[in-house]
């Protein structure tokens, strides 16, 4: 039987990060989003530590013990909790000390003696380089084995958090002639010798978030710091194996930055339903369809829209949740929120006119925050090629 409720446990805890982000985050949003600086907002050092207190931010097990029942576990709570904090600020809920994307790579493919060893992170994760975007399979970063350490030479862009994370999770490849089967991901810790952050880059959006540059001229890592199995895959179906381990990781993220697009849409939706009111335009579902304006129309359809998209992210963590392969449906939240929260962010915008496009209200910044959502951890196009090779059943050598 389908049920469409979020429970109570979880319920509670989305209350508490809503709060958090209302009384932390939106308060210094455009503070940050001004000053775009290197150094770590001040203010999230105290903020990170009540978010962790209060349990917000820690990895949750399943609530229940049954393991042929449903779960409701570590997936299901960080899209809630993601949508609430990027209803806040997605940049500052980016740069949040103890959160990162390498975070998500660590749980999907270390070892659990790993990640006993390595506790509480604060990774970035680095995948795209100056030849490579969307191509993960076309990698040229490169780690061979010397002794006992991995010794790493490549150039990775677009890091998230790259400058202010504590470690990066680095892809490279065991053998660039092997393509995707010999692709690995290594835990770099920062202050590695030969590991340098060469560039910060100046952004549309998610400006109080750094996003670096980093080069690795003859890194070296010890041996145990691969994620997963070391080994190169030798056959086809051990090659497949392989690579979507690696692939894991997106199918943990990628509904986590699709809850970011739903943040960032409700909180569009919210801002320019209260502007509308205060202009004397109450919303009225009473009405019937030809009874409505034009304005009201459009938030209707944007309301249904963002509920789409929240249904979509909400299945793939569940799945996720209960150990079922959810790559396609992963890639259907983050086609579809990425694209929504776009669009409904650009329209809040228009619907408000010069209060949207001016700085006196924060829904010209919803709407250059928006923007990267639908880009990072895989753009529209290769999110709906993913879905593509799923339903048609095609390699991605067969589909491209």
């Amino acid at each position: 039987m389908i049920n469409l409720e979020i429970p109570k446990k979880l319920q509670d805890i989305t209350t508490m990060a809503h709060q958090f982000a209302n009384d932390g985050l939106r308060p210094i949003s455009r503070k940050y989003d001004l000053l775009e600086q290197e150094e770590m907002p001040e203010e999230l050092y105290p903020l990170s530590e009540l978010l962790l207190a209060g349990g917000v931010a820690r990895s949750d097990k399943p609530s229940i013990s049954d393991p042929d029942s449903n779960r409701n576990g570590r997936s299901m709570m960080a899209a809630l909790v993601t949508e609430q904090m990027c209803w806040g600020d997605t940049g500052l809920f980016l740069a949040m000390p103890g959160l990162g994307l390498g975070n998500a790579a660590v749980q999907a493919v270390a070892s659990a003696e790993q990640k006993q060893e390595w506790g509480e992170l604060f990774a970035s994760m680095a995948i795209t380089e100056p030849g490579c975007g969307s191509d993960s399979a076309a990698i040229k970063t490169t780690a061979v084995l010397d002794g006992d350490e991995w010794v790493i030479n490549g150039s990775k862009i677009f890091v998230t958090d790259g400058y202010r994370s504590k470690q990066v999770v680095v892809w490279a490849s065991l053998d660039t002639s092997l393509g995707k089967a010999a692709i690995k991901s290594f835990l770099v810790p920062k202050g590695t010798p030969g590991m340098e952050v060469t560039r910060l880059e100046h952004k549309l959006g998610i400006r109080s978030s750094d996003t670096a540059q980093i080069v690795f001229d003859n890194c070296r890592v010890p041996k145990a710091n691969l994620l997963g199995n070391p080994e190169i895959a030798k056959t086809d179906a051990e090659r497949k194996k392989a690579f979507g381990g690696v692939m894991q990781t997106f199918d943990n993220t990628r509904p986590i930055v699709a809850a970011q697009a739903l943040g960032v849409a409700r909180a569009a939706l919210d801002l320019t339903t209260e502007l509308l009111q205060e202009k004397g335009l109450a919303l009225d579902y009473n009405k019937s369809y030809h009874q409505l304006s034009a304005i009201e129309n459009d938030l209707y359809d944007m309301e249904a829209d963002y509920e789409a998209a929240r249904l979509l992210v909400l299945k793939a963590s569940w799945m996720a949740d209960n150990k079922q392969p959810n790559s396609k449906n992963a890639s259907m939240s983050k086609a579809k929120a990425g694209r929504m929260g776009n669009q409904v962010a650009l329209k809040c915008v228009e619907l408000c006119g010069q209060l949207g496009y001016s700085k006196a209200q924060l829904l010209e910044k919803f709407a250059r925050d928006s923007k990267i959502i639908d880009i990072y951890e895989g753009t529209q196009q290769i999110q709906q090629l993913i879905v593509a090779r799923q339903v048609l059943g095609k390699s991605s050598s067969e589909l491209k």
